[in-house]
């Protein structure tokens, strides 16, 4: 016998040995002291009593928050924190694929690949890895569809160089045609592998029923991409000024330059950087960037699908994916109605194991691994609101008319006091962990100004959701879960479905191309 519990049993076997051979006998029930009440309470409690005995002064969290400085007319925020040699820099690039006409979509989401991969105008791609790695930098570059973003992690004794080396990346990409092909090749495998994976197919099918020709729903196709001279055929316009490819260096420069100009700007510093030291190096990096050559285009807002339906996109799987949903109705903003949203999406299904639609369809019924709600709600518009799974094709529609019930049940009646007391508790109880470091902190706000959110809205949320009452839940659910007027999509082996699926609405067979058309009169749908 080894380790902690051999010399533990060695101990106690000395201990024993070292004992008298026997112990004084046990008293007799006459001798026996018997304690009183007041006795015991001199005793401190023990095991579970001990527990629920604690008491704890209430916890005064005040966050630490990130300054808001402006230095030539770009909001930069900034939070010191000297716990470690370390400084983070973001740079977020308002301009994405929402500003821009769909042509320049495969550009505009290249474009961020190309600027940490392309080189720059004085470095080739691999001279800029070698100098990243000299100086210790992690650095990422990504976007989104509103705009492009940089994170640069950087040693406190390398900051100038390590500036110096994102400011000419950011400013002067070098868009290597070497790289713009292995983009190229790349983008062309993600979307010949499309089908591959039917959830994703789903998902980017479903946003194009619902949203159509707007930036959420474009699904770019092989055509789009290619340098072939059938995805040259975008007009004469186009070709005559050099950007017949859609990767053609004029359209990336001209894309580069509508975006990475300083109004567009929001800047972040985070870590061993005091403000006084911080002044002087941003105004340096800030300074070589020009302003911008016009304004950008205001994104669309997009014209939901209302008129509900059952789609059916056949694939030989043995899991099919089930996504019905409609418009939401909401924006994320200061309302009640929005916290409301927010504390019954969470009931519904997005709360996981505890939430109706998991607990139901999968604990209860045993239908799907998994199941989940979602009630998006962007800023500038309404998302959807809805339920998602995958299930065995032959309870594919099972689980449909189940899911029209919890949907149903859940507008009819205010959810219970323990569910909303729970949603709160999980809600808040996570608040702490939204600021675990000076660079989350001032990542977070940077993005709640480039989306238009208020000061401290996170802050906000919290004093927000804390209002929501059963009562406003309800209200909110039966306006505007229309379970109805929802869309159906199902990526699945449609030979197997059964019937009923007729009950909820007209029946179509989708094709990848967006297109659509009815089953015929009297054919299964599985058929």
């Amino acid at each position: 016998m080894s380790g902690l519990l051999g010399g533990f049993v060695l101990g106690w076997s000395l201990l024993a040995l070292s004992s008298p051979p026997a112990l004084a006998p046990v008293a007799a029930e006459a001798d026996r002291v018997v304690l009183g009440a007041d006795t015991l309470r001199a005793f401190p409690p023990v095991g579970r009593s001990a527990v629920e005995a604690l008491t704890f002064p209430p916890v005064d969290f005040a966050p630490p928050r990130a300054r808001e400085h402006e230095i030539l007319e770009v909001p930069v925020y900034h939070l010191h924190d000297p716990s470690l040699p370390l400084v983070d820099i973001f740079v977020q690039v308002r301009g994405g694929v929402s500003h821009f006409p769909r042509e320049d979509g495969p550009a505009l989401t290249a474009l961020s690949s190309l600027i940490r991969n392309g080189g720059t105008r004085t470095l080739p791609p691999d001279s800029v890895d070698a100098r990243l790695d000299l100086l210790a930098l992690q650095l990422s570059v990504g976007s989104g569809g509103g705009g492009a973003f940089a994170a640069l992690n950087s040693l406190t004794g390398t900051l100038d160089p390590a500036l110096e080396l994102l400011q000419e990346m950011l400013l002067r990409p070098g868009f290597d045609p070497e790289a713009i092909e292995v983009w190229r090749g790349q983008e062309l495998e993600r979307i010949r592998r499309r089908e591959d994976d039917p959830g994703s197919l789903a998902y980017g099918e479903f946003n194009r029923l619902m949203f159509g020709d707007h930036p959420v729903g474009w699904v770019f196709t092989e055509a789009d991409v290619a340098a072939s001279p059938e995805g040259q055929e975008t007009g004469r316009a186009e070709a005559s000024s050099g950007e017949a490819d859609p990767l053609a260096r004029a359209r990336l420069e001209r894309l580069h330059g509508r975006i990475y100009c300083r109004e567009n700007l929001i800047v972040g510093v985070a870590g061993d950087l005091s403000w006084e030291d911080a002044e002087p190096l941003m105004e340096a990096f800030l300074r070589e960037w020009p302003p911008c050559p016009e304004p950008l285009a205001t994104p669309p807002t997009p014209e939901l699908r209302r008129a509900g339906g059952v789609f059916i996109l056949p694939r030989e799987v043995d899991q099919t994916t089930v996504i019905l949903a409609g418009p939401g109705g909401l924006r994320q903003e200061d309302s009640p109605e929005f916290f409301a949203s927010r504390i019954a999406d969470f009931i519904l299904g997005s709360g996981g194991f505890t939430s109706r639609v998991f607990s139901r369809v999968r604990t209860e019924r045993g239908i799907a691994y998994g199941a989940s709600s979602l009630w998006t709600t962007p800023v500038r518009y309404e998302g959807l609101v809805g339920v998602v799974t995958a299930t065995r094709p032959e309870r594919a529609v099972e689980a449909v008319e189940l899911i029209h019930e919890i949907l149903e049940d859940f507008r009819s009646a205010p959810p219970r006091d323990d569910e909303v007391a729970l949603a709160l508790e999980q809600i808040v109880n996570g608040y702490v962990f939204a600021f675990e470091s000076a660079s989350q902190i001032v990542g977070r706000r940077m993005g709640d100004r480039a989306q238009g959110l208020a000061d401290e809205w996170l802050e906000r949320y919290l004093e927000g959701i804390q209002t929501v009452t059963p009562e406003r839940i309800l209200e909110v659910s039966r306006r505007y879960i229309q379970p109805g007027e929802m869309t159906l999509l199902l990526v699945g082996d449609a030979a197997r479905f059964g019937p009923g699926l007729e009950a909820f609405g007209p029946v179509y067979r989708l094709f990848t191309d967006g297109s659509y058309e009815p089953w015929e009169a009297g054919e299964d749908p599985g058929s």
